[in-house]
């Protein structure tokens, strides 16, 4: 008989431990966050590279989601170039 596990997040069931699978989820939301940013100026990759001071094949992996490329610095260096603010909270597990 298997035994089936079940976790809160997919990151939680990919990254162990939890203090990596807390890293992910920020990262992703944070890309998540400057994607729906660059959308919403209309922006083309170019464009959105250009004001962020990364080289477009950089914001193309970031617009696609390839969280493992990005640290939680680039991604808050980069929310800083395009004139975003990134807050911070936390909240009991």
């Amino acid at each position: 008989m298997t035994k089936t596990e079940s976790c809160d997040s997919v990151w939680d069931a990919i990254a162990d431990p939890p203090g990596q699978a807390a890293n992910l989820r920020v990262r992703a939301e944070l890309m998540r966050q400057i994607r729906a940013f660059v959308k919403k100026q209309g922006w083309t990759q170019v464009e959105a590279a250009h004001h962020s001071g990364v080289t477009h094949p950089r914001i193309n992996g970031l617009l696609r989601g390839r969280v493992s490329r990005f640290s939680l610095d680039a991604l808050v260096n980069i929310a800083t170039a395009l004139g975003c603010r990134v807050r911070v909270g936390l909240e009991a597990a």
